[in-house]
């Protein structure tokens, strides 16, 4: 069984509802189809019904099984208006303006428990997705930095995950610590094993001097103290130490937990993290699985606006798995 079934298989275990707020894109309708007809997540589209039946209509979908919620005809919409009012202390005119937006709609479902989690990004850019889920959802318990990660399934079988390759340019030492703690958290809950974290950098262990390897190895202490006996964290690494035991063993003075075993790689940048998740992808063979965000206080995640159907249905899939 690939990678992909496993989500699919996880998630049909679970059972969980999430919501999908471009209800108008024909690639949404189609994924929310092929959701529910393979009961890999119950899907709740967001939108005009009648506008969406018409189109899924003329398309060739059949919708007549989905859960089509309206915002201006939801018959809990004061209550969300109310939790939005209070938890972001703006008047009720002002948040019932705002949650006739479907994007922001969606975003107060998931806050407020009437479904799992949301997948969004077709029809919106990922910042209008990050925006309004930290408006709505908030951040996760001692976090405040939204991130992101690949799942890269490698032709050998190992399976790591990457960030941040697609949210934070230049992120801060605390930033990158929360990146790390977000991402450990991410592939426990996803992959139930323990996450083996190695911050990277052009250094292994104080090899190299500089700023850069400074803010690496401030992020690895700040990481340290925030995360949970389950987390195996440690850096700073040079790649081929976090991920070949021979090379650990001679770069490596003092016992490490993490090196040469990494399963979580979290990058210095952007542009490490991005550069390498497609040269992984397109030299090594591996398939790539994302971005998925993370950090909020409930699953939430991006799509790219050049998301094919099937993509949408694994990110869903996965989303599920973060529930």
């Amino acid at each position: 069984m690939g990678l992909k079934e496993k989500f699919f298989e996880k998630a049909r275990h679970t059972c969980k509802k999430i919501v999908l707020p471009e209800g108008r894109d024909e690639r949404i309708q189609k994924a929310a189809e092929v959701l529910k007809k393979e009961c890999i997540a119950v899907p709740v589209v967001v939108g005009n019904r009648d506008e969406i039946t018409s189109l899924a209509s003329q398309r060739g979908i059949d919708c007549s099984n989905l859960e089509i919620v309206d915002p201006l005809d939801y018959p809990e919409l004061p209550e969300l208006v109310n939790l939005y009012s209070e938890s972001r202390k703006v008047k009720k005119g002002v948040a019932e303006r705002l949650l006739k937006k479907e994007l922001v709609f969606g975003g107060m479902l998931l806050a407020a428990g009437k479904v799992d989690g949301m997948v969004a990004g077709a029809a919106s850019t990922t910042a209008s997705v990050i925006q309004t889920s930290a408006l709505t959802v908030g951040y996760a318990s001692g976090l405040s930095t939204p991130s992101s990660f690949f799942i890269m399934e490698l032709p050998d079988g190992r399976i790591l995950f990457y960030a941040d390759c697609a949210v934070n340019i230049d992120p801060s030492a605390q930033q990158l610590a929360e990146i790390s703690i977000s991402t450990s958290i991410s592939f426990q809950k996803i992959m139930g094993q323990q996450p083996k974290t190695a911050l990277l950098s052009f250094s292994t262990k104080g090899s190299a001097s500089h700023p850069f390897v400074d803010k690496v190895r401030q992020a690895v202490s700040l990481a340290k103290g925030m995360a949970d006996k389950e987390i195996l964290l440690d850096g700073e690494f040079q790649a081929d130490t976090a991920l070949v035991e021979a090379v650990a063993s001679k770069k490596i003075k003092e016992p490490s937990p993490v090196a040469g075993q990494a399963n979580v790689l979290i990058f210095p940048d952007l542009d490490a993290g991005n550069i390498a998740y497609k040269l992984t992808q397109y030299l090594a063979g591996a398939s790539a699985f994302g971005p998925i965000l993370q950090g909020f206080a409930k699953p939430v995640s991006d799509l790219s606006r050049g998301a094919k159907v099937e993509d949408i249905v694994v990110i869903t899939a996965i989303v599920c798995c973060l529930v």
